[in-house]
């Protein structure tokens, strides 16, 4: 079963690692890679089973940094994650995806265990999750770090930050906006607007650590570590951020409880199957493929 809406991947000086292209590509999962023109050739080189765009410069020109930059300095992925919003409002898709480009593996959580999935029907069954309700703006895979298989977790959680795989409502009148912590940004957005998130946990995503791999912000904005950006997101939410020490280092804290009183309203327009559509199957593991692409 084949996911139904469209996957961008915002791409910078990964075309030698490709991480999540890899990951997608032995899945049989297509997808849209953003990259700059400086950087085009380098990536159309080494891509194998996805479409490259050309990032408009006129995204980062007219994209809202949340602060102050010098000229030449990097707005981060937020100017290539507006351009796939825009070609994915213009190409009629009601939801689309937005996917970093450091995701090693996805994981179905069950009965204790970890499983890699094998194809992209773990996308399907988040999408059709989400479309059974009228008022959820974006959802998303935890990280696999946060759902440990000893504990007994919660299918999913609402009302939270949705990170680095966020499948997005196209028609929504918002937009990605800061040079750091845009996701968490565009959550807390959607939450004080109304609107729910869904986080799941019975699918979740292996991203490597944020400063670890070379090329996209790893270079580009996060060279002087992650307290700008904390206190960026402090700033502009001063009413649910604040500055503490997390993860060992100077880092945010967002307090999404007064947002637990959402409550998710039923599209009855979409019809939910008797029976269980997906399918999923445990498979023997192929040997050719290693843990990381």
């Amino acid at each position: 079963m084949v996911h139904r809406f469209p996957i961008f991947i915002p791409s910078k000086g990964r075309h030698e690692s490709r991480i999540t292209m890899r990951t997608l590509r032995n899945m049989g999962v297509p997808y849209t890679v953003i990259v700059e023109e400086s950087e085009r050739d380098a990536y159309a080189a080494k891509i194998d089973g996805g479409r490259i765009v050309t990032l408009d410069p006129a995204y980062q020109r007219d994209y809202d940094a949340c602060m102050d930059l010098a000229p030449g300095e990097s707005r981060g992925s937020g100017p290539a994650r507006n351009m796939a919003w825009d070609i994915a409002q213009a190409e009629g898709h009601e939801w689309h995806w937005v996917v970093d480009d450091n995701i090693r593996n996805f994981y179905r959580v069950w009965e204790h265990r970890k499983i890699r999935v094998g194809d992209g029907s773990f996308f399907r069954v988040m999408e059709d999750f989400a479309m059974r309700y009228r008022n959820v703006a974006m959802a998303g895979p935890n990280y696999e770090a946060f759902v440990p298989k000893t504990r007994r977790n919660a299918p999913f959680y609402l009302n939270t930050r949705i990170y680095s795989c966020n499948l997005i409502r196209t028609g929504l009148n918002f937009r990605w906006r800061g040079r750091y912590n845009e996701d968490t940004d565009l959550s807390l957005r959607m939450l004080k607007s109304g609107y729910c998130t869904i986080l799941f946990n019975t699918f979740v995503a292996d991203k490597i650590r944020t400063m670890v791999v070379k090329g996209g912000n790893t270079d580009s904005i996060y060279a002087d570590g992650t307290v700008r950006k904390s206190l960026m997101l402090v700033r502009l939410h001063p009413d649910v951020a604040r500055i503490t020490w997390r993860f060992g280092r100077e880092h945010h804290y967002v307090d999404y409880r007064r947002f637990k009183k959402l409550r998710l309203l039923r599209d009855e327009s979409v019809e939910i199957p008797a029976e269980n559509p997906y399918r999923l199957e445990l498979a023997p593991r192929d040997p050719t493929l290693g843990r990381r692409p």
